[in-house]
């Protein structure tokens, strides 16, 4: 298995338009922070992409991948969604790709983007739209997915309920204000997680870093890797802070098990 960071930035990404700070301006590679997503690989080859950031077909040339098997969607913001047309490019192995989330977050992104998901609408001729195929999940229930085992975990995101999902040895949590004892008990036993850290201070639908920092102590994972990163600290200045066995992510990261 191996799990790879598409993007590891916030709503906003690093560089922040129109800043001129000195994250924004830095030239480690390790500070430019495209909107967040993931991906994960499995022993045969097949791929499970989570999340369609609006950078998505930069992510996917970057991290030269082909083909995915299947789409996991946290929830339905759009630092999350708005790359969902890239689908179209993307090589699917057999029929529809697959596309797995909250029941609510696959009818709420059926409805903002219905000329994909509408019958009706079809491409005209020497035009293509993304041939997918929604399938709701349910927290808690673990299924099979690109012949991977996933277990949708439900995290509070302020007022939402968002969808971290587990991997056998692998977490990834994003966008989680509070990770609720459930998930906690979930999580056990993982070796990875990337997990969402916003600010120093607290934010209303986000972990900040040292909530996350908590969070991390408890799961007890062997790694957990800090993604939804903001400008306000670079790579090499959070990895200086952060404890042992917490490092911050970085577009590109891969981590092989």
């Amino acid at each position: 298995m191996q799990a790879v960071v598409l993007g590891s930035g916030t709503s906003m990404g690093v560089p922040v338009l129109g800043c001129t700070c000195p994250v924004c301006r830095s030239d480690d590679p390790r500070d430019r922070r495209t909107r967040v997503g993931g991906l994960v690989e499995g022993a045969d080859g097949r791929r499970i992409l989570i999340d369609t950031p609006p950078e998505l077909r930069l992510q996917l040339l970057s991290a030269e991948v082909d083909a995915i098997d299947a789409v996991l969607y946290t929830h339905d913001h759009a630092d999350h969604v708005h790359g969902i047309d890239d689908l179209r490019a993307i090589w699917r192995r057999n029929g529809a790709l697959p596309l797995y989330g909250p029941a609510d977050t696959l009818e709420r992104i059926s409805h903002r983007f219905d000329y994909i998901f509408d019958p009706a609408v079809v491409a005209p001729q020497g035009t293509s739209k993304p041939n997918l195929e929604p399938r709701p999940l349910e927290a808690g229930r673990e299924v099979e997915i690109a012949g991977m085992r996933v277990l949708p975990i439900a995290l509070s995101h302020g007022a939402m309920t968002v969808f971290g999902y587990r991997f056998g040895p692998f977490a990834y949590l994003t966008d989680a204000k509070t990770v609720p004892d459930e998930a906690i008990a979930a999580l056990r036993g993982v070796r990875v997680l990337v997990l969402n850290a916003l600010f120093d201070r607290p934010h209303p639908t986000h972990l900040s870093i040292s909530e996350a920092i908590d969070v991390a102590r408890t799961v007890e994972a062997e790694q957990t890797f800090l993604t939804h990163l903001t400008h306000q600290f670079s790579h090499k200045e959070l990895a200086a802070r952060l404890p042992e066995g917490v490092a911050p992510a970085y577009d590109g990261l891969r981590v092989t098990f």
